[in-house]
């Protein structure tokens, strides 16, 4: 297995949940599959879904829920 740091596609705010009080998508932990849906980043009122486009084991998070992330910056940790 390998450790892939995944990077943010765009700048915004980066959401765990789809709205507050909701479960997040995924904690550590978790088993991803591709297409499964991590975070969401919002910008504007726009919100984009953070896509996994590997399967594997989320193994850290590097931002928490509602911080503000730059295009590039890592947001987690996935063991595929």
């Amino acid at each position: 297995m390998t450790v892939k740091t995944i990077q943010a596609p765009l700048p915004g705010t980066f959401y765990r949940s789809a709205s507050p009080g909701e479960p997040v998508f995924k904690a550590e932990g978790d088993a991803v599959a591709v297409g499964d849906t991590i975070g969401l980043i919002e910008v504007m009122k726009s919100f984009t879904p953070v896509v996994a486009e590997e399967a594997g084991t989320l193994t850290a998070f590097h931002v928490d829920n509602e911080d503000a992330v730059m295009a590039g910056q890592p947001l987690y940790d996935l063991d595929a």
